[in-house]
């Protein structure tokens, strides 16, 4: 497998290095070819490093168990999108014959190949895990069991909830030259069945397909207790209900995924709705890029089942032992069992947002701005509020947002509805190439437009992945504009899980700004357009970066130490690496808090030896992007949607902005600091591509990240003068109430 460990052209590189130095050349010039393909890691190794990183909370006694189970059931999450996305992309790109190597030197068939050697050690890990979590489990009486470990009343119990609630739903089909091979729809579980009639040798395939959504869990509760038995399982030992009066020789498990990219690339459609239910459609009969099989399974079945999907019977068969599609676990990850959880977190309120005024409006001129952290802030009542308010206030004229993911029974949407029906203007623009959302995107764009929402699709070529809200008031003294700009998408259930920021503003230059950008999102022209205070990509956020990386070079000394910080999801841009490699030669410190995939290579002499990679895995995903420079002690700090990717610089409509005021920008060096410098939750990339956690030492603080950010945002409500006085008026009412 290759990790992209070369070390003799590092060496052959500090050579050179010694020799430039000799000659007295500048320090910020490039002693390292810097298109070298060994100074950069591969994607999607970098991504399954990050796996292993999830999996290793699995692992960790200090985690609760039923959080570990959590992480367990994300890591096999995680790897099923792998495949469906990244195989997927890879396999495409070998089929057209595409012989130009990624940045890290690799063709598409070698990264599958190395992807292929740490999927299988995650798979092993995995596996193992899940063994060691079972034990644990059984300690706590949360048991799993097969058919044949329950007691003579249990199983009787289960087969009259099998003929009363599942043997309806099922629809067996044969394969047979009267029966075609059936189609195997993506991740769905399936029963391979042989049979054969009494006194007959002649066996006959069945297909019998595990009904899901159906409102029967994967794991199906046996009694009032915690044991649970899998659905394949039941239906397995109720065959002789669906085969009746047939021998049952084998019955063998089997799973595929398909290819999730499915786009046409360059196909101009005049009707961008019909292009993405097109590819919808392409996406339920995509190519099969994995078939997992149960160990029992004979070779001849297995490489029947690969005959008849059109795959490789070698390398495209996975072989697995114990629960398939190990992301059904976590429906016992949410056992209600409090302590096997982390402590019960319950978002505070963001403090700004408690004043007195009921009317978020007036708290916003009043404050200017107010930077929102969540999900240690609540969701509901600030960008709900935000918008609620604005459905029903009179004198709200306009709303404008853009919607890339929501939930499926979203309050955003229905107050956007509730706004078109109170006679406001309303403008969405749904992003239909939302992955794996486009289908309720689809549906989302119907309902709107049904209630009169002027609804669009963003720009043709270019994924609106901005999450931004745009409103217009009419005030006291003549209009006024307010918006929200975040790093989350406008999704309830991910703001309790996702760590996120977001910008509640009324600056009005910025509000320009977003009169601009909407303008650019509903009609496609954006030649003249300028900005004063956002950055979007793809017109000037990479650029703006770039110049500022290098800004921050010129203006480093030993008086005034230059320093970088970025915060984001992944650093996938080669020139967006190769700029903080020439930052770090220049002496600037930077500091990269990528939480998945990353090409550049940290701590190398010479190189990167000023740039430190850490990545926090923990209670709460990391999904902001913050990016900081030090600018010659006129800090800057920006928060946004996008992240250091190619496609997110250069192929989507991304928002960057700036955060200005003071207080602000303090809370968010707080953000910095503490993820910089916390031991427990923090994982240091060497320069080989690998991580290693930091240790807790005596005297350290055990706390991980996230715990001590939900006690900061609780100790920011305690201090606030509003809370307090909330609470007088509480005890007070309290007290009238017993008198």
């Amino acid at each position: 497998m290759s990790t992209n460990k070369q070390k003799s052209p590092q060496r052959d590189a500090e050579a050179k290095g010694a020799a430039a130095s000799a000659a007295a050349e500048p320090a910020h010039k490039p002693e390292f070819d810097l298109d070298r393909p060994e100074w950069y890691l591969n994607r999607e190794l970098t991504w399954l490093q990050f796996n292993k990183r999830v999996l290793h909370e699995a692992r960790d006694e200090r985690n609760p168990l039923l959080e570990r189970v959590f992480f367990l059931a994300v890591v096999g999450s995680n790897i099923d999108e792998f495949f469906m996305k990244r195989i997927g992309g890879l396999k495409q790109q070998v089929g057209a014959g595409v012989t130009t190597p990624s940045v890290d030197g690799m063709l598409p068939q070698q990264q599958i190949d190395a992807c292929y050697a740490m999927v299988a050690d995650l798979i092993t890990e995995l596996r193992q895990t899940g063994s060691e979590l079972r034990a644990l489990l059984e300690k706590e009486n949360i048991r799993s069991c097969r058919y044949g470990d329950l007691s003579a009343s249990q199983q009787k119990e289960m087969d009259r909830f099998f003929r009363q609630d599942i043997y309806p739903l099922l629809t067996p089909q044969g394969i047979d030259p009267a029966h075609p091979f059936p189609f195997i729809s993506n991740l769905s579980l399936n029963l391979l069945v042989a049979v054969s009639e009494k006194d007959s040798n002649q066996i006959f395939l069945n297909r019998v397909k595990v009904p899901n959504g159906v409102g029967v869990p994967r794991l199906i509760r046996v009694g009032r207790g915690h044991l649970y038995m899998s659905f394949e399982d039941l239906i397995a030992n109720n065959l002789d209900i669906i085969f009746p009066g047939l021998v049952v020789h084998s019955c063998e498990l089997f799973r595929v995924t398909r290819n999730a990219i499915t786009e046409r690339l360059g196909e101009q459609a005049s009707d961008l709705l019909a292009m993405i239910e097109t590819a919808l459609r392409d996406r339920k009969f995509a190519d099969i890029v994995r078939l997992q099989v149960g160990e029992c399974m004979t070779e001849q079945h297995r490489g029947m089942l690969a005959a008849e999907l059109q795959i490789d019977n070698g390398t495209d068969v996975w072989v697995g032992s114990g629960l398939m599609g190990k992301r059904d676990l976590i429906e016992i990850s949410r056992i209600n069992r409090l302590d096997l959880h982390f402590p019960s977190h319950q978002p505070c309120d963001n403090p700004d947002l408690l004043a007195d005024d009921p009317n978020i409006f007036h708290v916003l001129r009043q404050k200017g701005s107010i930077l929102l952290q969540h999900p240690y802030e609540s969701f509901d009542t600030s960008v709900e509020r935000f918008l609620r308010e604005a459905s029903q206030d009179p004198k709200v004229l306009v709303i404008k947002m853009t919607l890339y993911r929501t939930g499926s029974k979203s309050r955003i949407i229905q107050y956007l509805l509730d706004a078109a029906q109170n006679g406001k203007q309303v403008a969405v623009v749904v992003e239909l190439m939302a992955r794996f959302d486009e289908s309720a995107n689809i549906k989302w764009a119907e309902a709107m437009e049904e209630a009169g929402i002027h609804v669009s699709y963003g720009i043709v070529g270019l994924k609106t992945h901005s999450k931004v809200t745009f409103i217009v008031r009419r005030d006291y003294d003549g209009l006024r504009r307010y918006a929200h700009i975040g790093t989350g998408n406008y999704h309830a259930g991910t703001a309790r899980q996702y760590s996120d920021l977001g910008l509640l503003t009324s600056d009005p230059v910025l509000c320009e700004d977003m009169t601009e950008l909407f303008n650019y999102l509903t009609t496609g022209f954006a030649p003249t357009r300028k900005y004063n205070k956002l950055l979007p990509s793809p017109k000037s956020l990479k650029r703006t970066l770039l110049k500022k990386i290098e800004r921050e070079m010129r203006l480093h000394s030993p008086e005034k130490p230059g320093r970088i910080q970025f915060k984001c999801n992944a650093l996938e841009d080669k020139e967006m690496t190769k700029a903080l490699y020439l930052a770090s030669q220049a002496g600037v410190k930077v500091d990269l808090i990528i939480r998945d995939s990353c090409r550049l290579r940290p701590g190398i002499k010479g190189l990167s030896e000023n740039i430190r990679v850490m990545s926090i895995v923990g209670r709460f995903l990391e999904h902001a992007r913050v990016y900081y420079f030090q600018n010659g002690g006129e800090e800057e700090y920006f928060i946004g949607s996008a992240d250091l990717m190619k496609r997110n610089l250069e192929a989507r409509v991304e928002v960057v902005v700036p955060i200005e005021d003071a207080r602000l920008q303090a809370s968010l060096r707080e953000i910095l600091d503490v993820q910089t410098e916390n031991r427990r939750s923090v994982w240091d990339m060497q320069d080989s591509g690998d991580y290693v956690q930091r240790r807790v030492r005596d005297g350290d603080d055990p706390r991980t990240v996230h715990q001590i950010m939900i006690e900061q945002a609780e100790k920011r409500v305690a201090d606030s003068p509003f809370a307090s006085k909330k609470k007088r008026r509480k005890q007070g009412k309290r007290g009238s109430e017993l008198e």
